[in-house]
Parts: C-alpha cells; structure tokens; sequence
C-alpha cells in the first residue's frame, strides 16, 4: 500500500541548544499522521544528537558532522520533505495551540499566499516586530547599528511595518525566518535558500525571490509562536556580528550594486572601528576590564574578517 504523504513538514536547524529543542519539540504534535518533523543537527557538541533519538523516536534526525550553517542545513531538511507545506523553524521556539492547524488551513484557504508567518511572542509575552517591508540603502545605515536610535521615525517605523495594528493579518514583503510556513510549489518553483547566506538575510534573500515570483507573504497573528530568540548566535558574538553583517552586505550587493554594497562594507567597518577604540578606552579607564577586554577581541575579529563573504 502506498504511503499517504503528511500535509506539513516541520524543519528545525539545531547548533548547541539542546534544551530549548527538547521544549521545542515538546510542543509539537509529533504524533500526528499529518505532520513530519525533521531535525538537522549543525555538528552540535551538546548531545543533541542523542537527545533526539533517545526522548523523540519519531522525529527524522539529520546529524551533520560539520556546521552547516542555516540555508544549506534548511536545504537538506526540505530535500527530505514530503509535505504539501514546509514550517522553517527555530529550535528556540515553542508553538501555542492550533497554531500549526490554523496555518495549513489558511494556505488551503488561500492559494495565492506562497509564505505565513504568525506573531512572534517573546519571553516577556511582548510581541515581536516580525513584519518588514523590503530594506534600502538609508535603512541599512540605521537598522541594527548604534545608530539606530538616531534613525528618523519614518525611516525604520516604515521597515518595520509599524503603520499597521500587530493584530491584523497582512500581506508584507517578508518575515523574519524563526517560523514560516511555505507551499512546495514555492520552492519548486523558485528554488531554495541561497547557500551563500551562512545565516541571516537568507530568509529576507528568499522571500524576495518569491515574491518577485508573484506569491504573497503574509503576516497571521491568528496563529502564535514563542520565541527566545538568539540562543545559538550568542555562544559565539564574533562570528555572530561577522555573519549578520556580511550577509548584510552580500544581499545589498545582490539587489542593489556593487556600487552599494562597498559602501556598506565600509560604513559597517567604520562603525566598528570606531566601537573597538570606545571599548579600548573605557577598559584603559579602568571601567568593566573584562567585558572590555572581549569586546575589543570581538570587533578586531569583525575588523580582520573585513565583512568579505
């Protein structure tokens, strides 16, 4: 007899953060004959690997010997998919209710929609800002440098799709990647995550790909995800503000320019130039050594890596 394929696969990319993927998986119906999950273990050395095979029999591991990062570790999850829909999703997530059931029946509601996204709940229960619309060059300046708080209002309200209420559902031109459920015919159709993103902006890369193809994302807050975000990239803060920011600098030069994406580069190397001799001055002044001290070793590392991908 021929095997009924499930409706959703559930794709989880893992690197050291094994208790909070053993709450994650807890809160998935692991059981159910209409879902999938897979687990793909970046090379973790927390006994993940073990954990998964021990306390979650049903969940299909893909231990990798080596980090592969988010979009190749992603890749291979959907490589092994057998849904109609696949959900991307961070381990440091816990999902609410009838969140899984309520997004798989607004896609088969909704043909047109090739991406949902649901409302992000952080530890505090404050709601995160997942909506954006499509970054520009002025937005790059601000958004998630020290200089945001000097962004003019409209600048980052309007990236962060601030104009509208949080409770409404909302086409947008993309969502931040800790849960987005996405039709097969999507990535069929317009291919998978860009292998060249270690991680950060492969998923901003990828919903601009899609909806260039003519699908719609949509932001659900009808369906709810906890997210205790950063729980991997912050074992390692270095290679964490290498890989956003080169990322950063790879997708501008994508989409807007060789031109624009030197001058990014080295308004972000400027940046921390500038933040290493603040850090090597407080810490001559005697102010918190220690933390001085690591911060000066991190943004030298960000130096030396000059922000090439």
């Amino acid at each position: 007899m021929p095997v009924t394929p499930p409706d959703l696969s559930i794709i989880i990319v893992s690197w050291n953060v094994r208790d909070r993927l053993r709450a994650c998986l807890a809160s998935l119906p692991l059981d159910a004959a209409w879902v999938e999950t897979i687990v793909v273990d970046a090379a973790s050395a927390d006994g993940t690997p073990a954990m998964v095979r021990a306390e979650f029999p049903t969940v299909q591991l893909i231990a990798s010997a080596v980090n592969l990062g988010y979009s190749r570790g992603n890749n291979l999850g959907l490589a092994r998919a057998r849904g109609r829909y696949a959900l991307i999703l961070n381990p440091d997530t816990e999902l609410d209710g009838q969140a899984l059931a309520s997004m798989t029946s607004y896609l088969n509601a909704n043909p047109t929609v090739g991406v949902l996204g649901p409302l992000l709940l952080l530890p505090d229960q404050s709601i995160q800002a997942s909506r954006r619309r499509f970054p520009t060059l002025v937005t790059a300046i601000f958004e998630s440098t020290w200089l945001q708080w000097l962004a003019p209002r409209r600048v980052l309200a309007r990236y962060y799709v601030a104009d509208q209420p949080a409770g409404q559902i909302a086409e947008v031109d993309w969502l931040v990647g800790a849960a987005l459920m996405v039709r097969r015919e999507v990535w069929q159709q317009v291919g998978v995550l860009d292998e060249n993103y270690f991680m950060y902006s492969e998923e901003l890369d990828w919903q601009r790909r899609i909806k260039a193809a003519g699908w719609k994302i949509v932001y659900f807050p009808q369906a709810q995800v906890r997210h205790f975000e950063a729980q991997s990239s912050a074992q390692v803060p270095a290679a964490t503000h290498i890989r956003f920011n080169t990322s950063k600098v790879r997708y501008f030069r994508k989409y807007h320019g060789a031109l624009a994406g030197e001058f990014l580069r080295w308004y972000l190397l400027g940046h921390f130039a500038v933040q290493l001799g603040l850090e090597w001055f407080k810490g001559a002044l005697g102010h918190q050594r220690e933390l001085r001290r690591e911060r000066v070793a991190t943004y030298r590392a960000v130096l030396r890596s000059r922000l090439r991908g």
